[in-house]
C-alpha cells in the first residue's frame, strides 16, 4: 500500500477506528479520510453513495459498528443485528461501485459456534449453533465477511475480513450498561476502590475463558495485512492464549489495589464456555501481538483511573464521552 493511498476510516471514534487512525498516522499515511456521525450516516444509503462518489477512497477499513456486552446484546437485539448489517451492506457496496479495491471489515470471534472445538479454526464458521447472547450481532458480522467474500469472488476486489478476539485499550466503553468484560472489571475495581468496598461484584460464575488482545495490536495487524498486499480470506486476530474470567478479575485487581473479595452472581448469564482463537493463519504470514496482557491491563487502568481523578483532560466529562461514542464505533 503507497503512503499516498486515500484511505477511509469509517468509525473513527470508537475504540477499533481511532487505533487504526493513531496506527497510520504514526506510519506517516496522511490522506485520511474520517467523518462524524453527524456528517455521514452510514445507514443512510443514499448519503453513504454520495460521499463515495466524491472522495476518491483507495481503501476502506469499515470498523463502523453497533457494539455492546451482552446485557445490552440481550436487551436491544434489533439494533445488533439491523443497524450492523444497513451499515456493512451500504459502505461495502458504496464502495464496490466506487471502484475501491481494497477494503477491511472487521468482524468479531462471536461470529463461531457456541461450543467449537478449541483452538477456534477460520473453517469453524457455521459449523454449529451460535451463542444466544450475541446470536445477532454475530449473524450481521458473519453476513458481513460472506458480503466481502462474494464481492472478491464475482467481482475481482480484494475484500479481507479480520476477526479480532475480545478487544481492549484506549478509548474503550466504560458504561456498565453496554461494556465488555475487561472494561466493566477495570470500571468496578476502580469505585471499589475508591469506595473502600469489601467484595466486588462480577457477572456469572467466572469459570468461562477468554482470549484480549489490546486494539493496537489490532491495529498494527491491520497495517500489515495492506502493506503486504494480503488480497482476500478471513483471519483470526489475537494472542492466541486465554484465561478464566477470574483469573483475570483477579489480575484487574492487583493493578488496581483493590483487596477485597470477589462475588460471583450466579443468576447471570455466562455466555460461551470458551473462546481462543487459532491465530496460526496469520502468524504464518509473519504477524504477532507485542502488547503483554499484563502489560496492557496496567496502562489501560492508569489510563481510566487518571480520567476519573481528573488528572487527564476532561476527567468525567471525557469519561461520558467515550460511554456515548462507544454505542456505535
Amino acid at each position: 500500500m503507497e503512503k499516498d493511498a486515500v484511505i477511509y476510516i469509517a468509525g473513527h471514534n470508537g475504540m477499533v477506528g481511532s487505533a487504526l487512525l493513531r496506527r497510520l498516522r504514526a506510519e506517516g499515511y496522511r490522506n485520511l479520510v474520517v467523518r462524524d456521525r453527524a456528517e455521514l450516516d452510514l445507514t443512510d444509503q443514499g448519503a453513504v453513495h454520495r460521499f463515495f462518489a466524491d472522495e476518491g477512497i483507495d481503501v476502506v477499513l469499515l470498523a463502523a459498528a453497533r457494539v455492546g456486552g451482552i446485557l445490552a446484546n440481550a436487551l436491544r437485539p434489533v439494533n445488533f443485528l439491523y443497524e450492523n448489517l444497513v451499515i456493512e451492506t451500504n459502505v461495502i457496496h458504496a464502495a464496490y461501485q466506487a471502484g475501491v479495491g481494497r477494503l477491511v471489515f472487521f468482524g468479531s470471534s462471536c461470529i463461531y459456534p457456541r461450543d467449537c472445538p478449541q483452538p477456534i479454526r477460520e473453517e469453524y464458521l457455521l459449523s454449529g449453533p451460535l451463542e444466544r447472547t450475541n446470536e445477532a450481532y454475530a449473524i450481521a458480522k458473519i453476513a458481513g465477511l460472506k458480503l466481502c467474500e462474494a464481492y472478491n469472488r464475482q467481482f475481482g476486489t480484494h475484500y479481507v475480513s479480520l476477526m479480532p478476539t475480545n478487544l481492549y485499550g484506549p478509548n474503550d466503553n466504560y458504561d456498565l450498561a453496554t461494556s465488555h468484560v475487561l472494561p466493566a472489571l477495570v470500571s468496578k475495581a476502580y469505585t471499589a476502590v475508591k469506595d473502600d468496598a469489601p467484595s466486588l461484584q462480577i457477572w456469572g460464575t467466572g469459570t468461562p475463558r477468554r482470549e484480549f488482545l489490546h486494539v493496537d495490536d489490532l491495529a498494527a495487524a491491520t497495517l500489515f495485512v495492506l502493506e503486504h498486499d494480503v488480497a482476500e480470506g478471513v483471519f483470526n486476530v489475537g494472542t492466541g492464549s486465554d484465561l478464566p474470567i477470574r483469573e483475570l478479575a483477579e489480575r484487574i485487581c492487583r493493578v488496581a489495589g483493590f483487596r477485597g473479595g470477589l462475588v460471583f452472581d450466579t443468576a447471570k448469564p455466562d455466555g460461551t464456555p470458551s473462546k481462543r482463537l487459532d491465530v496460526s493463519r496469520l502468524a504464518r504470514l509473519g504477524w504477532q501481538p507485542a502488547i503483554g496482557l499484563d502489560e496492557g491491563i496496567e496502562a489501560v487502568y492508569r489510563e481510566y483511573a487518571s480520567r476519573r481523578d481528573g488528572a487527564l483532560p476532561g476527567g468525567a466529562a471525557a469519561e461520558a464521552d467515550v460511554q456515548a461514542s462507544a454505542v456505535i464505533e
